[in-house]
C-alpha cells in the first residue's frame, strides 16, 4: 500500500539522502518535502527528484503551524519523517537561540499539527511520527565506558545536544499523553553526499582541494562512530516498515575512529585519487597534490572547542536483533564513496564556500 511521507529538513544533507533513498525503494509513494531553505537547506540537492510523479516541495518553517497542517492535510500524509534541526556544535555554543527555536519549539509545532491531522477526528487514523535524534544526547564516553545503548540516562554537554534531548521527550510525551504513534532514532556521525562543508569530513575534503588548511581540535583524539548515510536511511526505512511504536532504535557505523585518524586517511585516499587520475591536477590546481606535495602537508592543531565530548559510540545491538539492521560500508568504502562525490561535483559545493 502506499505511503504518504512528509520529511522536514527534506533539502538538507540527511534529508535530502533520504528523500532520494526513499523514492528509489519506494517510487509509488508520495513525497512532501518541507523545508525553510536556510543556509544548510538546498533545493538543488532535490533536483533530480522535482519532475517525479508524486514529489512535493513546500517551502515553510517548520514553527509554522498552520503551513505544515496544510502540507498534512492536503498530501493526506501519514508518514512524517522528522529531520529538520539545526545540528553544528559550534554554532551552538556562539549562538544557542536557533538551536532552542528549531529544535524545541520547531518540533512542539510538529507534535501540535500532527495531533491535530491525525487524532482529532473520532476515528484516529493510521500513522506514525519518525523523530530522527542524535547520539550526542546521551553525553560522552571514557575510553573504556561501554557504547550508548537506548536505556542510558540523557547526559547532554552542548546547548545543541541538549536541545535534541528536548526534542526527544517532547516526542515520546506526545506519545504517552496523547497516544501519537512515535518512533524515535538516534544515529552517529553522518557522512556522505550533500554534506554542507562547515563539519568535518567535507570541511576538510574541500579545504585540500582549494590548498587551505585542515583544523584539527585540540590532539585530534575525540573519537566519533561514523555512518554513512545511505545506511542511515536504511536504518529509518527499517523502523518505519518494522519499528515498534513507541520505541527507540540506535542506527550507527560500527566505525569509531579518532579524529586525526579521519583527515590522515582522507589525505592518503585523495592522494590516491590525485596519483591515479592527473586531470585533478588540471581541476584543482591549489590542492597539495597538484603541486608535488600531500593533503597531509596542510594538517594544523588548533585550540579545543568548549564542551568538547571526547567519545561517542553507538551500540546498534537493539536495530540489529529486532530488525535486522547492518550498516553495508566500512569506513573506508565509505569514505571513498564521498571522495568520488565530492570531486565529481565541485559544481555543487564551490557555490557554497566563500
Amino acid at each position: 500500500m502506499a505511503r504518504s511521507l512528509l520529511v522536514t529538513g527534506a533539502a538538507g544533507f540527511i534529508g535530502a539522502n533520504f528523500m532520494h533513498y526513499w523514492h528509489a525503494r519506494h517510487p509509488g509513494d508520495t513525497l512532501v518535502a518541507l523545508d525553510a531553505l536556510t543556509y544548510a537547506g538546498n533545493r538543488a540537492n532535490l533536483a533530480a527528484l522535482e519532475a517525479k510523479p508524486g514529489f512535493h516541495f513546500v517551502h515553510a518553517d517548520i514553527r509554522d503551524y498552520e503551513a505544515v497542517l496544510a502540507a498534512l492535510r492536503e498530501h493526506r500524509v501519514d508518514t512524517l519523517v522528522h529531520f529538520a534541526a539545526e545540528s553544528h556544535v559550534d554554532r551552538s555554543i556562539t549562538g544557542s537561540d536557533a538551536f532552542i527555536e528549531t529544535n524545541i519549539v520547531g518540533t512542539h509545532t510538529l507534535l501540535k499539527a500532527a495531533r491535530e491531522h491525525w487524532l482529532s477526528g473520532t476515528s484516529p487514523r493510521e500513522h506514525r511520527f519518525h523523530h530522527v535524534s542524535t547520539d550526542e544526547v546521551y553525553g560522552s564516553l571514557g575510553a573504556d565506558d561501554p557504547a550508548f545503548r537506548e536505556d542510558l540516562q540523557y547526559q547532554p554537554n552542548s546547548p545543541y545536544s541538549a536541545s535534541k534531548a528536548a526534542s526527544d521527550h517532547l516526542v515520546r510525551a506526545w506519545h504517552h499523553t496523547y497516544g501519537l504513534q512515535v518512533t524515535t532514532s538516534n544515529c552517529s556521525n553522518n557522512y556522505g553526499p550533500w554534506h554542507f562543508p562547515e563539519k568535518l569530513i567535507p570541511l576538510c575534503l574541500t579545504n585540500i582541494l582549494r590548498g587551505r588548511e585542515l583544523p584539527i581540535y585540540g590532539d585530534g583524539s575525540n573519537i566519533r562512530d561514523w555512518l554513512y548515510v545511505e545506511d542511515h536511511c536504511r536504518g529509518i526505512e527499517l523502523v518505519l516498515e518494522r519499528g515498534q511504536v513507541g520505541e527507540c532504535y540506535n542506527i550507527g557505523g560500527n566505525n569509531e575512529w579518532s579524529n586525526l585518524a579521519i583527515v590522515e586517511l582522507l589525505c592518503d585516499q585523495l592522494d590516491a585519487c590525485f596519483h591515479s587520475d592527473p586531470v585533478l591536477a588540471q581541476r584543482f590546481p591549489d590542492a597539495p597534490q597538484a603541486n608535488g606535495g600531500s593533503a597531509r602537508d596542510l594538517i594544523r592543531f588548533v585550540s579545543d572547542r568548549a564542551g568538547h565530548d571526547w567519545r561517542y559510540a553507538i551500540d546498534a545491538d537493539k536495530i540489529s536483533r529486532e530488525l535486522g539492521y547492518a550498516p553495508r560500508e566500512t569506513f573506508e568504502s565509505g569514505l571513498r564513496r564521498t571522495v568520488a562525490w565530492y570531486l565529481a561535483n565541485d559544481s555543487w559545493w564551490r557555490p557554497l564556500l566563500t
